[in-house]
């Protein structure tokens, strides 16, 4: 049997379903899921937000913890404009610039997928499209 939890929609209803199998590792991280199920239904793909505000200009050059923050909270808008909320993101890729970021970010991923959360990777890449930017992170998204 699996460890199953199914994220709730604000109107009771749910669109996904987490799972972490007894019979491989769970994650490494209380943040993100082995594996997400969704049921039929429409997906919303949200290209990499950066860590920059409504004009473009980064949060913090310094701060990737405030960055990543900055990012999810783009995808949140990004969703809200969609009807959808955090609860219905079934799979993020974060692209840092240091592996080591991994820790630095987890407060904000955590805010944000405290339960339920999405399945997920993390790669180190040598920079993004944004001069300074230190993390990117993209979404999938299941919506009405």
């Amino acid at each position: 049997m699996t460890n199953s939890i199914t994220a709730p929609r604000s109107n009771g209803e749910t669109r996904k379903t987490t799972s972490n199998p007894p019979q491989v590792p769970l994650p490494i991280r209380g943040y993100y899921s082995s594996c997400v199920r969704v049921g039929a239904g429409a997906l919303l793909f949200i290209s990499g937000q950066l860590g920059t505000d409504v004009d473009g200009k980064l949060v913090s050059i310094h701060d990737v913890a405030a960055q990543a923050a900055q990012a999810l909270r783009n995808i949140e808008l990004l969703l809200q404009a969609h009807g959808a909320s955090m609860a219905d993101v079934v799979k993020v890729t974060v692209y840092v610039t240091d592996i080591d970021y991994l820790d630095l970010i987890a407060p904000a991923r955590l805010k944000y997928f405290s339960s339920a959360g999405p399945a997920s990777a993390i790669v180190e890449v040598s920079r993004l499209a944004v001069a300074g930017a230190k993390v990117e992170i993209e979404a999938i998204a299941t919506v009405d």
